[in-house]
């Protein structure tokens, strides 16, 4: 055991020293220069976020949601997961102003519950970007394909088979190639790569405006009212909402992950001229801009077409090959590639930000993090991880572990709506003994007082403490919980609402309470004094529920991915385990700090002795006084 605790950097075991190795956390305000160069501005970041996040979906996203789950209702669904959305992107956006660093959800982590947690986090972005990416440049090659006639496919799958279960049916090497290339583009400089990046994606907005004003000339009011009678056996009840409200949230939880991307904004915070006001308007705007292609999209495919006679996998060009408008169906193909190649650029991006953060606080291996001076940029991780990506797209079949990259996505969206709580309410040791006009001081001293007084706090404390800031630590924690056991109940209206009881509706009810009074208490509390150029409205409502529908959302993923991000946690716990623990830069730090404390001590120890030998046991009060 006493090998053990070494080893893990616990050289006297116990669950105290252990708690606080595995959180201890990044200074916040970190004052190591950033190697990485800020050339990105405003509108970079924001191509680099609608680019990422539109990306094909603008395309296929609206039929298959109105045909098998909304109707015409899609609209509304798509507002409401946009309204989800912005919940999660205003938190991202007071963490992007408040910690302009690499690392997005990672670095936010860090420096707020601590450096275990924060490597979970990382480690599974790590997860999300590389199947994110993977997946993005196989469709890229399946659709280019496509229109070859599989041209590809068939010579490969007869020259270059490859019969294991699990992987692809032949190697795509048109995949792994493209991977290679957008990897080099991206490693050969952040300004270089978003100057692409902002090509394709005004080109992919320019085919979406092209799309909705094309269409606008076809739209009829009645295909939003169509009688149950001309409706097809299958298809709901017709009018605006044919599947009923529980259709609309359920096209609404798959329309969430069509606003999925944005938070690679954040992993671009280094290279952001001005973070603090950049990432937030990015963010902001690059989610509005989204809403606008989704909902235009939406309003006019479903107003030229009845929502039953969609088609799923390509809703746009089948709509204008109805109308015999085969110009407009060959300029939808072409903004889908535009599309494909942005939302692959911004897949791609983050990666290598989020393994040089890691790598750069000693949590992942050294080599990743080298800055190339040519290039101002991590190359080789940039190329790493641009290999490892065209490696699963060239041999894998990814349609098994999409599912992955959700559980990685929202628990790093709830992280950072949870990191936004915390910090708002920490304990402010700056204002603790502030002096008051009238000569008073303002120590927010923990007065004695019963628990739910201060979980009110009706002594109307203005100021935060460490009381303060565990009442909320604790108040989120539990939160989180209870949305599990809350998502439960609401699982069975989504998906029986027509057969739900009266014991149901009150079972729902009281399981809400909880959630209220939990969000009440912490909006109590005294927050930090801090000031910031962006801060979340709201707080402690728009975090809380951004958890709570991230939470809800991860209830619905299947046990089979679970089971699967168990085994990527596993290898990521053994790294940590047997490398980051030892290696963190914040362990380094700590001995080194140790090694000084303990050399001024022994230097005292020793003046002391000199001058008593030579003083006899009449010390100075001078030396005594210094060496206290």
């Amino acid at each position: 055991m006493d090998e053990l605790s070494e080893f893990l950097d616990m050289p006297n075991w116990s669950v105290t020293n252990a708690f606080r190795v595995l959180t201890r956390r990044k200074p916040l305000e970190d004052s190591t220069e950033s190697k990485l160069a800020k050339v990105l501005s405003a509108f970079d970041l924001t191509a680099l976020g609608i680019g990422s996040t539109l990306g094909v979906g603008v395309y296929v996203l609206a039929g298959e949601v109105s045909k098998s789950h909304a109707g015409p209702a899609v609209v509304l669904s798509f507002l409401i997961a946009a309204i989800a959305s912005i919940f999660a992107g205003l938190c991202y956006a007071e963490f992007g102003a408040r910690v302009p660093k690499a690392g997005s959800a990672y670095i936010y982590s860090y420096v707020t519950i601590g450096e275990f947690i924060a490597f979970l986090i990382g480690w599974n972005l790590i997860l999300e970007y590389a199947i994110g990416s993977a997946s993005v440049v196989k469709g890229l090659s399946t659709y280019l394909d496509s229109l070859c006639g599989y041209a590809m496919r068939d010579f490969l799958a007869e020259h270059l088979p490859m019969n294991v279960q699990g992987l692809s049916a032949y190697p795509d090497l048109f995949a792994f190639i493209v991977t290679i290339l957008f990897s080099w583009a991206i490693a050969s400089g952040a300004k270089e790569s978003t100057r692409v990046n902002n090509i394709f994606t005004m080109l992919n907005l320019g085919v979406v405006l092209f799309v909705i004003i094309a269409g606008l000339f076809k739209v009829s009011s009645s295909n939003w009212s169509i009688p149950k009678s001309q409706v097809p056996e299958g298809y709901g009840n017709g009018g605006f909402m044919p599947y009923g409200v529980s259709g609309v949230i359920k096209g609404a939880a798959v329309c969430f992950y069509g606003f999925i991307g944005f938070d690679c904004i954040a992993t671009a915070g280094e290279e952001a001229k001005n973070p603090k006001k950049s990432i937030p308007f990015a963010v902001i705007v690059s989610l509005g801009m989204i809403f606008l292609a989704y909902f235009g999209v939406s309003t006019v495919l479903t107003m030229m077409l009845p929502y039953y006679a969609q088609d799923e996998s390509a809703p746009l060009p089948h709509v204008f090959r109805i109308y015999g408008w085969h110009v407009a169906e060959y300029v939808v193909t072409i903004g889908a590639m535009f599309g494909l190649c942005a939302s692959l650029m911004g897949a791609m991006f983050p990666l290598p930000r989020i393994v040089f953060a890691m790598s750069n606080d000693g949590l992942l291996f050294k080599c990743l993090g080298e800055i190339s001076t040519k290039y101002k940029t991590p190359f080789k991780g940039t190329m790493l991880t641009g290999l490892l990506c065209g490696i699963l797209a060239a041999i894998f079949n990814l349609s098994q572990l999409v599912n992955m990259m959700s559980i990685g996505t929202l628990l790093a969206y709830s992280m950072v709506a949870s990191c936004v709580l915390m910090l708002r309410y920490e304990v402010d040791e700056r204002r603790d003994s502030r002096i008051l006009g009238n000569g008073r001081i303002a120590m927010g001293q923990e007065q004695p007082c019963a628990l739910w007084r201060r979980l009110l706090n009706l002594n109307g404390q203005t100021i935060s403490t460490r009381q303060t800031a565990r009442i909320v630590t604790g108040t989120v924690t539990m939160f989180s919980i209870w949305s599990f056991v809350f998502s439960q109940f609401l699982t069975k209206f989504e998906e029986d609402l027509a057969n739900t009881t009266q014991l149901d509706v009150w079972l729902l009810i009281l399981a809400s309470i909880p959630l209220i009074l939990m969000l009440y208490i912490i909006s109590r509390q005294p927050t930090s004094g801090v000031q910031l150029s962006f801060k979340v409205p709201l707080v402690p409502w728009v975090p809380g529920v951004s958890i709570l529908i991230n939470i809800y959302l991860m209830i619905k993923l299947d046990i089979l991915t679970w089971v699967r991000f168990s085994i990527w946690i596993s290898i990521g716990l053994a790294i940590y385990l047997s490398y980051s623990i030892r290696h963190s830069r914040l362990r380094q730090r700590e001995q080194r700090n140790n090694s000084i404390a303990m050399m001024r001590d022994a230097s005292d120890t020793a003046l002391l002795s000199q001058e008593r030998s030579k003083y006899g046991n009449e010390v100075p009060l001078i030396l005594m006084h210094s060496s206290s």
